[in-house]
């Protein structure tokens, strides 16, 4: 049952980031009195879902006691870039993890796994990759640092909008017009063609469903 209650925390976590990820931008326009206009990219927003930013090793492993921390890693730094050029656009993210461990004597090296998803329409799993981080702590020293790295290809087309929703979504409305008031999204139509077009990229910690839950829990 707890299992079951985490999962749908994450998977709710995760759609809350899809949704509010897309890579779009709104200004107002004042002149043409549409009111909001959209500018929409294909390519995908990139983010760390809820519970898998951070890591903590635990020695015993068995035990989730403060006194038994080992090594606590995060993700952080986060940036992407993107080639939209041509049938299949590249992502590319790039972050850094910052560790500390609580017993600092003797050199160390620490390998951790993470993930990267791509996501369609905020549930959709389209592709997942395994990867890890190597962290070097030297003799003595608290704290160490590395890199990581995430790339995914999108079809150019399917991030594409049809046509007819496009015109819905950009119609110049004026004051007085029927659908004036109406927001296009709130049609569950326009809103799915959105969603099925909009693609995230995900990254953060392969964590066991124990390391998972402590995240979520603690």
């Amino acid at each position: 049952m707890a299992n079951g209650r985490l999962k749908n925390m994450v998977l709710a976590a995760v759609t809350v980031l899809a949704v509010s990820g897309c890579a779009r931008e709104g200004a107002l326009d004042v002149s043409s009195g549409v009111g909001v206009s959209v500018t929409r990219s294909g390519c995908p927003a990139v983010a760390v879902p809820d519970y898998t930013g951070d890591i903590t090793i635990f020695n015993p492993v068995t035990s989730t006691d403060a006194s038994a921390i080992d090594v606590v890693a995060n993700i952080t730094n986060v940036r992407s870039t993107c080639n939209s050029e041509g049938a299949r656009i590249y992502s590319e993210a790039t972050f850094d993890v910052y560790a500390s461990r609580t017993r600092p004597d003797g050199a160390r090296t620490v390998t951790i796994p993470y993930y990267s998803t791509v996501v369609q329409g905020g549930t959709a799993v389209v592709a997942k990759r395994i990867s890890n981080v190597t962290l070097q702590f030297a003799d003595g020293a608290y704290r160490a640092t590395g890199s990581g790295k995430a790339g995914a290809y999108v079809d150019a087309d399917a991030a594409r909008l049809p046509d007819e929703v496009i015109e819905r979504l950009t119609r110049k409305r004026k004051p007085g017009d029927p659908d004036a008031a109406l927001d296009p999204l709130a049609d569950p139509a326009i809103k799915a063609a959105v969603a099925r077009a909009s693609f995230e990229l995900l990254v953060g910690f392969q964590l066991t469903a124990a390391q998972l839950q402590y995240n979520a829990t603690r």
